[in-house]
């Protein structure tokens, strides 16, 4: 037996060198593809990593061509604005053109803009995104169209004639009767606060702040230019003869205004609007706490806009205006109230309500404000100054 089993491990030697051999052969005959095949995906990933660098630094130019419509913050020329300088991003090199074209009534008053990001790397490679972008802008001309306008209530009382359209957000309530289309329950696109005081913001931005808390006429005329006043703003004139203030520029204040209002001081004061606007930021409500109150010693002349944030009490002697000026008198947030003495041109608006009260000749009679010469965003319809983007949506997005 044990001769028999020496017999048979004898048998077997060289067996372990056999099967050595064929892995070897076979390992020759598989490791040249293998390796040629780990090579071909490595460059690939190489080449993959180097195209995604280059679509996410061209995703870059066209992220930040957005932000620069969204804040107005380009010049075109001849309807298309080429960068400066190549951007840089991740250490590549980023070449961003973008071109406007023409506005077009049937697209909803926008403007279209085309966007091509060009992203080259070092090996001579080169991705470009071509993005087309829908943008609209603030425009106010659809509220415009209004004797009256409200976002959410209108109170007419007895004994005010009311000569042009009434559109409400909500109700309307007419003790008078109105020479006009009434509507209710409107789809109205109410401008805020922000875009609003954003667009008169850039007409003082570069002034020097007004540090006093009083305008006083003191009997003299006298032209206003810009005006920016952080705090309240008191104008009145406290002289024996009457006055005109005579706006040259942009008044914009911060804090609770009244204008010839509530003190035995004010006499007889005529404010020209001279077709620019006073804006006041102050969201103040409230009988008595209103952010803006113009008093019945002040006429006012010339058309303009007459804007706050917050309650508007309104109440000037005589006419406003003329047939051929166009007055808005507008509380973005709050509640506009009226109460005339004479006839009013143009447009009453407040977002809560208008209410028009009763008056001595109390008549309200719309003209259009185009051609008046008025301060106000008008959409992508005035290119020379562009107002705040209110809406942008992405019609295509392309890579090449």
């Amino acid at each position: 037996m044990k001769n028999i089993m020496k017999e048979a491990i004898r048998d077997e030697k060289g067996a372990a060198l056999a099967l050595a051999l064929v892995l070897l052969v076979v390992g020759g005959l598989i490791l040249t593809p293998l390796l040629g095949l780990m090579s071909t995906g490595l460059m690939a990933g190489q080449a993959y990593e180097r195209h995604t660098d280059r679509l996410y630094a061209a995703d870059a130019g066209v992220e930040d061509a957005i932000w620069r419509i969204q804040t107005n913050s380009l010049t075109f020329d001849g309807g298309n604005h080429s960068y400066p300088k190549p951007l840089t991003v991740n250490g590549r090199n980023v070449t961003v053109e973008i071109y406007r074209y023409d506005w077009d009534p049937t697209c909803g008053e926008n403007f279209t803009y085309q966007i091509l990001s060009t992203s080259t790397s070092t090996d001579g490679g080169n991705t470009t995104i071509d993005a087309h972008l829908s943008v609209s802008y603030l425009d106010l001309s659809n509220l415009l169209d209004n004797a009256i306008v409200s976002d959410t209530h209108i109170s007419i009382k007895n004994g005010v004639h009311v000569t042009g359209n009434v559109t409400s957000g909500g109700t309307v309530d007419d003790k008078s009767g109105v020479n006009g289309t009434i509507t209710q329950y409107a789809e109205l696109d109410w401008p805020t606060a922000d875009d609003l005081s954003a667009w008169y913001l850039e007409y003082v931005k570069n002034e020097t702040a007004y540090d006093s808390d009083t305008i006083d006429l003191a009997g003299f005329d006298k032209d206003l230019e810009p005006v920016y006043r952080a705090g309240e703003l008191t104008i009145k004139n406290s002289g024996s003869n009457n006055a005109t203030l005579k706006l040259t520029g942009t008044l914009y204040i911060t804090g609770d205004t009244t204008i010839c209002y509530g003190t035995s001081q004010n006499n007889d004061m005529t404010l020209d609007l001279n077709g620019q606007t006073i804006f006041v930021a102050s969201n103040s409500t409230g009988s008595g706490k209103e952010a803006l109150k113009i008093g019945d010693k002040c006429t006012i002349v010339g058309s303009g806009c007459i804007i706050a944030v917050g309650d508007v009490y309104f109440a000037p002697k005589g006419d406003v205006g003329s047939e051929t000026d166009f007055v808005l008198v507008m509380s973005v947030e709050g509640t506009t109230t009226l109460q005339p003495s004479g006839t009013f041109y143009g447009c009453i608006a407040g977002n809560l309500c208008v209410d028009v009260k009763s008056g001595k000749d109390a008549t309200i009679i719309y003209t259009a404000p185009e051609g008046k010469g008025i301060n106000i965003p008008w959409g992508a319809g005035d290119i020379d100054k562009l107002p705040p983007v209110t809406g942008m949506r992405i019609e295509s997005w392309e890579i090449n």
